[in-house]
């Protein structure tokens, strides 16, 4: 039973539509597959040329299945799914904070940390929601957001999990299915309503929370040394 659920699973993985994310990670082992003289330079432009049209993370796998990398625990990391809705009791259902916009502008950006639950409301106006800098306290944020005649843009790191759930009214409602390959990376879901308006959950390139909490520790090493060389 326990294999049938598996292989079930990774069915529905492979239909997933495939994130630039999950692009960019296989364009990694095709050039590593190059510089190790796996693959020749026809066959790596060939691949990488298919990587760049393919629409499911199923098709991607076409393309690294003869490389080792595929078999080991970092091809299949690429793949790792996160559930589609919070676990029971991780996420509150009253906010953490509230953005609204009523015929005006609202943002949350930089260096901000990210609580649980986040509700953000856009009426005739325009929300940013920008996660690529934020500091994950949690491993789970749910983000509600609600846009009538409105915007509300929402961009997060590249390298999370993100899951949406929602629909428009004579409205857009679009967000992008990430899977990250790290099981203990952040895990965004996205749930709403656009009305007249827009809802948008994409990842933002070139961002990552790796990269962000590097730099944070940088910064706190060399604080650390200036206090220790007075």
């Amino acid at each position: 039973m326990d294999l049938q659920k598996r292989t079930e699973t990774r069915a529905a993985d492979a239909e997933l539509r495939a994130s630039d994310a999950d692009r960019d990670r296989i364009a990694d082992i095709l050039r590593e597959a190059l510089a190790e003289g796996r693959l020749t330079s026809d066959e790596h432009a060939e691949r990488v040329e298919g990587v760049l049209a393919t629409k499911t993370v199923g098709e991607l796998d076409q393309f690294v299945r003869d490389l080792p990398a595929a078999h080991t625990g970092r091809g299949a990391a690429a793949y790792a799914s996160a559930p589609n809705r919070p676990r029971l009791g991780a996420v509150p259902t009253e906010p953490d904070e509230n953005v609204v916009a009523v015929f005006s502008t609202a943002m949350r950006k930089g260096r901000w940390r990210a609580g649980r639950r986040i509700h953000a409301y856009a009426v005739f106006g325009s929300v940013e929601i920008d996660l690529s800098e934020a500091i994950f306290e949690y491993q789970q944020v749910a983000i509600k957001a609600i846009s009538v005649f409105g915007n509300v843009e929402i961009r997060v790191p590249e390298n999370v999990s993100l899951r949406s759930s929602g629909g428009g009214v004579l409205g857009n409602f679009e967000a992008d299915t990430l899977d990250s390959g790290d099981p203990d990376a952040p895990v965004i879901y996205v749930e709403g309503l656009a009305v007249l308006g827009n809802v948008e959950a994409r990842p933002k390139r070139g961002k990552l929370v790796a990269d962000i909490l590097d730099r944070a520790m940088d910064r706190v090493d060399r604080s650390l040394r200036k206090h220790l060389d007075r």
